[in-house]
């Protein structure tokens, strides 16, 4: 039996989890759950038991300094609660943490049990995978579920995808299994800028978050992030005219392909999105942003996670081959029936789509060498939204272990 000591009554709790990893790709679903965090000044109450969960020669532990003495931070799963304020006050239980290397149905039950627990009423995973989907478009955004009834209610798709998956597969249908309701939203990215931070996405992933949910979320500095990443991407582009032509097939690709969807729904959620950051409206964040209970901040434990720093902008490699990525598992594929062997392939091996240098080797503006993700629509750059299934690709040490069929 978990208990919570310290953590108040939870007001509508929904649970919003992200895991760096193998369904993270360019790290936009981790820096989602991290922004929200961030924005609300989340307090961690608890965290999971890293020698349960982790292989630490994956995923290694990091050494700091607090005052001139050492300490360690151990990678895991950590959990905090915020509340947002406004005339209808509710919970965020916020889930960070890494792919587990081992013992996945523990670690799902574990989460599953803190869910119990706080009242959760609707468990949101965040995800990233690569696609054929231009930087200069709108980053496309599935919301998926197994739950035919969630399906119909919140306007989402049901999943059919069938193959191999990650940890947020595993505990969407963990989740399901238990009745608890639980959904899933991807954002697609460029598979040829794939390197960390992608702060397009990461803000399409908020988006649509705030959507589902009925919640306004500070996005802070995120809308400035995201231009100044996509301007760095089109300099990048421009400097190479290969680059720049398949850039251009893709959006003819994206234009034709959601032509249909240019009027309609997809107009008027924007223009109500519009009226709601102008107005003001919704709930926000109350003072503090924490859990509270009359009044006064709630006492966490405090755990202190490590932080990473990365690049503001990717580079494009002198080859296009990409480093090894340890595993022999592929990244899900969105079941849609597109044609998916020349997706699987490695960059930089023979018959791979996109730009080519006078060797023939694809040309690639990441730095980080991650293959695409297999099944992405090759004509229109927008992945199949009935089940984009953890497509992204190794992004970490930690997708180095096969560890789904635990």
């Amino acid at each position: 039996m978990i208990e919570l000591e310290g953590v108040p009554e939870l007001i509508d709790p929904v649970m919003v989890a992200a895991f760096e990893g193998w369904n993270d790709a360019g790290d936009a679903a981790s820096a989602a759950v991290a922004h929200l965090d961030r924005e609300w000044k989340g307090e961690v109450f608890a965290a999971l038991d890293a020698e349960d969960y982790y292989d630490f020669q994956v995923n290694r532990p990091t050494v700091w300094l607090d005052g001139g003495v050492r300490k360690i931070t151990w990678p895991t799963t950590r959990l905090s609660v915020v509340r947002i304020g406004g005339d209808k006050p509710r919970d965020l239980v916020l889930v960070r943490g890494i792919e587990p290397s081992m013992r996945w149905r523990s670690f799902c039950n574990e989460l599953l049990g803190f869910a119990h627990e706080l009242g959760v009423e609707l468990v949101v995973i965040l995800g990233a995978l690569l696609g054929d989907t231009p930087h200069t478009r709108p980053v496309p955004v599935s919301g998926v579920t197994s739950d035919s009834d969630l399906a119909r209610t919140m306007d989402l798709e049901e999943t059919k995808y069938e193959g191999p998956t990650g940890i947020v597969g595993v505990l969407q249908e963990a989740c399901t299994h238990a009745g608890v309701p639980a959904v899933s939203l991807w954002a697609a990215v460029p598979h040829y800028v794939s390197q960390p931070p992608n702060p397009k996405a990461t803000l399409a992933l908020l988006n649509r978050l705030e959507d589902l949910i009925d919640l306004r979320i500070p996005l802070g500095e995120l809308p400035e992030d995201s231009r100044a990443w996509q301007l760095g991407v089109d300099q990048l582009a421009a400097e190479d005219s290969e680059v720049a032509e398949y850039v251009q097939t893709l959006e003819e690709a994206r234009d034709t392909a959601e032509l249909p969807e240019a009027s309609g729904e997809a107009i008027a959620r924007e223009f109500e999105r519009y009226l709601r950051r102008r107005d003001g409206g919704g709930p926000t964040a109350g003072a503090g942003g924490h859990a509270t209970e009359g009044g006064e901040p709630a006492s966490y434990l405090r755990d202190t996670p490590g932080g990473r720093t990365r690049p503001p902008l990717t580079q494009r490699p002198e080859s296009g081959t990409g480093p090894d990525t340890g595993s022999d598992e592929q990244p899900d594929e969105p079941a849609d029936g597109t044609d998916t062997e020349a997706q699987d392939r490695e960059p930089g091996s023979k018959g791979s789509k996109g730009p080519k240098d006078s060797s023939g080797t694809p040309k690639d503006a990441s730095a980080s060498g991650t293959p695409k993700a297999p099944g992405a629509p090759e004509s229109a750059g927008t992945p199949d939204p009935s089940d984009p299934a953890d497509s992204s690709g190794p992004s970490h040490p930690s997708d180095t272990s096969d560890s789904s069929e635990d």
